[in-house]
């Protein structure tokens, strides 16, 4: 059956996330390397380590997993919504970000919660600074408007992914809906996020297609709702988990795919 509706994933499928948390890092270290002549790329790994452990310990952790907010999204956002454990989390999180810095730098031996606490303000400035999106997402984007129906389907917290969205403003006048999982109450690879989205474009199931990088979110919530899968994957990773419909390793390529299914 003729694909009418493409969903798409947002963070490193469309916006380049990995690049834009991993220059955000850079300039922040940047900052302690000047201070303490320490190696940026060494705060960098402890920051990562203390942010993970932190993350896992608090309460909210099954929520931020069920909605898709990782550990470096949590070193940046505010959640200011009201709804559902985004206020548990907004108290924690000025703890958690103080922390996971004040927690990396006295992993290299300094113990300086003031200057922590500079880091921790730091990157949030610096992840706002850099955004970065594939240099292919707007020309195919462009070949895909007004043929197709299109959605964004993204897990995270709304005020987040929205500020991703505002840094980055030529892509969401390309889609018809946005749906943020932080919005919805679940986050994929739960099937009903992805109903809701198929609803949304009105068209059947078999007419849609899921494009995303991450084989447990995107690749799996798109398998369990009986939708066709396209896994793009531009590392060249091996899949041993989930099978998707398609593998791609450039957002281009996508066309190929859908000449077939027509």
């Amino acid at each position: 059956m003729t694909i009418k509706a493409i969903l798409f994933d947002l963070d490193d499928t469309l916006l380049w996330d990995k690049k834009s948390v991993q220059e955000a890092f850079l300039k922040t270290c940047k900052l302690a390397e000047e201070r303490y002549n320490i190696s940026a790329e060494r705060l960098e790994e402890a920051v990562r380590k203390e942010a993970r452990a932190l993350y896992e310990g608090y309460d909210t952790y099954a929520f931020t997993k069920m909605i898709g907010i990782n550990p470096f999204e949590g070193l940046w956002g505010e959640f200011l919504e009201e709804h559902d454990s985004f206020p548990k989390m907004r108290e924690l999180i000025p703890v958690y970000q103080k922390e996971a810095w004040t927690k990396g730098l006295l992993t290299l031996g300094f113990d300086d919660q003031t200057f922590g606490e500079e880091l921790a303000k730091a990157f949030p400035e610096n992840r706002k600074k850099s955004p970065y999106v594939f240099e292919e997402t707007f020309s195919v984007l462009d070949q895909l408007k007004g043929k197709y129906s299109l959605l964004l389907l993204t897990n995270g917290s709304p005020h987040l992914q929205n500020t991703k969205l505002s840094i980055t403003p030529e892509i969401s006048p390309y889609f018809d809906h946005i749906v943020i999982s932080g919005d919805f109450g679940r986050g994929k690879p739960d099937p009903s996020i992805f109903e809701h989205a198929v609803s949304l474009v009105g068209v059947d199931k078999s007419e849609c297609l899921m494009v995303g990088d991450n084989l447990m979110t995107d690749i799996l919530g798109a398998n369990r709702t009986g939708i066709k899968s396209v896994w793009i994957n531009r590392e060249k990773a091996i899949n041993q988990e989930v099978q998707p419909t398609y593998e791609i390793h450039h957002l281009q390529e996508l066309f190929s795919i859908l000449d077939q299914e027509e």
